[in-house]
């Protein structure tokens, strides 16, 4: 059976006359009937009871016919949804992001493209950015947030863009503070404070250039990170603060990260800038991609 068939079933269905469907459809009545009958033929049995007074569905062609409206309704819209997944306002984003990305760049970026699209489903995966540029590089998702490596080393298959930098703080025991293990007049650390603390810190095979930034600070200061304990989720190194096992240095978003025992207090003097940004495959040419990095593009960093 095809379109034509069901669309002329259609019309005999809500005329029950086989001459008024043949004038409506633009065609002779011998046509329309044997159209009728080839398709009774495929299905095995009759859709309608015919005399020669009167045209009825039989109870096949009547619980058959919803079933055809709806079908030819969908073939109706598949132009529409073609252009739809064609200009990337249907469809879907895979997208991943580091988990500082969670607390800065990610609500806002995500919050726009599903104002703009709100029929592109979006998934997303967090996950640190070594996984996520391998993923990419080996065809998986669309894009991703990222800390890029040192010098943005990343494959030649991909393409990065910077999209927000911001000062690193640091996340302190409160504890610490009450007790007058560390000191922060003015809510602010100086270098010294910070370098004679143990730290927590992401490995630096997950985010090299964010680990980099940190031991690089110890270093311009004269000192080397004593690094008390790592973890690859910003969430984690945070809890680990409360529990009083040292301090991290964070991105200043991480304060909306509020718990219960953590105090975040910037640094005295030029404290170090962590970039994020997005990260995609040159040669992915998905319409919902390409939407996504125009409305990306709106954000500098």
């Amino acid at each position: 059976m095809d379109v034509r068939q069901l669309r002329h079933f259609t019309m005999v269905a809500e005329t029950l006359h086989f001459g008024k469907a043949a004038a409506r459809l633009g065609m002779t009545q011998p046509p329309l009937s044997q159209s009728i009958m080839a398709l009774e033929q495929e299905i095995g049995a009759p859709l309608f009871a015919r005399t020669r007074r009167s045209v009825a569905l039989t109870p096949l062609g009547e619980q058959w016919l919803p079933q055809v409206r709806a079908a030819l309704h969908a073939v109706e819209g598949l132009p529409e949804a073609a252009r739809r997944l064609r200009d990337g306002e249907a469809g879907r984003l895979d997208l991943s992001f580091v988990s500082t990305a969670d607390y800065s760049i990610l609500p806002q970026l995500v919050q726009r493209y599903a104002a703009r699209f709100p029929d592109v489903g979006i998934v997303l995966t967090e996950a640190t950015s070594d996984v996520q540029i391998a993923r990419l590089a080996g065809g998986e998702g669309r894009a991703g947030l990222v800390i890029p490596p040192p010098g943005t080393a990343l494959p030649a298959a991909l393409a990065y863009r910077p999209l927000v930098s911001e000062p690193l703080v640091a996340a302190v025991p409160e504890s610490w503070i009450a007790d007058g293990r560390i000191a922060a007049p003015r809510n602010r650390l100086s270098a010294a404070a910070i370098t004679d603390a143990p730290l927590l810190l992401f490995p630096r095979q997950a985010a090299p250039a964010f680990h980099d930034l940190v031991t690089g600070y110890y270093a311009a200061h004269g000192k080397t990170a004593r690094i008390a304990q790592e973890a690859i989720q910003m969430q984690t190194i945070i809890s680990l603060v409360s529990a009083g096992m040292g301090l991290a240095l964070v991105p200043a978003s991480l304060r909306h990260l509020a718990r219960s025992g953590v105090r975040y207090v910037e640094l005295d003097g030029k404290a170090p800038v962590l970039e994020t940004g997005l990260v995609w495959r040159r040669d992915d040419a998905s319409p919902t991609l390409r939407q996504f990095l125009e409305i990306a593009g709106t954000i500098t960093a």
